[in-house]
């Protein structure tokens, strides 16, 4: 028997690295799933792997209707929502605060903060409805960031965003802790994804020395694995994990330990 058998679990950019990854933990564990990501085909194509029930919404989450239309979804499909993962995300260039420029830095902080603001301005009563009609609510997930905890040099707009995460996972868990609804957030250092094969490429260094400038802080001299995260994501949505809320979880091979 899963964890999450019978759950309706909802991930938005569900067919990247990270989304992928956590669509394929919960159908193991016995969920039905409402997944969202921008790229529609490999969105469907994600969905005919999964061996879970699975809806799908293309969409881009600077649109709030999105987020209204996929909690609409996953309640006329599956019944309820009982966990959310808020994972959507682009990076920044990696360059210094004044060479950012402003229409990328606008599109970072609409994506990857205002998507998630937008999420749980539509996941939250419904969770908090459930939880008044059955006694059981609900839980979000956010995907932020170590640059959500630290600085972070050359990813200044994209660690504005994820600070902005982690206040947005703080303020909202502490505003619904009696009210049945659950919210954590996850804080990954790099990880092996697209975009992090994307950084290495465009760096223009030698693929050994462009890894060894991402993990250089890092004290497991290494990036996570999609697995990892994964397990990590699992572990907050987890209902027998019942008093952890308002928690950044760091998965960050030891950064915050120096």
């Amino acid at each position: 028997m899963g964890r999450f058998d019978g759950a309706t679990v909802l991930i938005t950019g569900a067919a990247g690295g990270l989304g992928r990854g956590a669509a394929k933990g919960f159908a193991a564990e016995g969920a039905r799933l409402v997944l969202s990501d921008i790229d529609e085909k490999a969105l469907a194509g994600l969905a005919a792997t999964l061996p879970a029930e699975t809806a799908i919404l293309a969409g881009d989450v600077t649109d709030e209707k999105l987020s209204e239309d996929l909690v609409r979804l996953a309640v006329e499909k599956f019944g309820r929502l009982d966990v959310a993962v808020n994972n959507a995300g682009i990076v920044q260039s990696f360059v210094r605060l004044p060479q950012v420029p402003s229409d990328e830095a606008r599109r970072v902080l609409e994506i990857d903060l205002l998507g998630v603001f937008y999420a749980m301005k539509h996941q939250i009563p419904q969770m908090e409805q459930q939880f008044k009609a059955t006694a059981r609510g609900g839980a979000i997930v956010n995907i932020a960031s170590v640059a959500g905890l630290v600085g972070a040099p050359k990813l200044s707009i994209y660690a504005a965003a994820k600070h902005g995460v982690v206040g947005l996972t703080k303020s909202a868990a502490a505003e619904y802790a009696t009210k049945g609804v659950r919210i954590n957030a996850i804080c990954p250092a790099h990880t092996r994804t697209a975009m992090v094969d994307s950084f290495v490429r465009v760096s223009g260094a030698p693929e050994a020395e462009a890894s060894a400038e991402l993990t250089r802080g890092v004290p497991m001299k290494r990036v996570a694995e999609v697995d990892e995260i994964t397990t990590a994501i699992l572990f907050a949505a987890d209902p027998a994990n019942s008093f952890m809320t308002g928690h950044a979880l760091a998965v960050d091979g030891g950064v915050g330990a120096i």
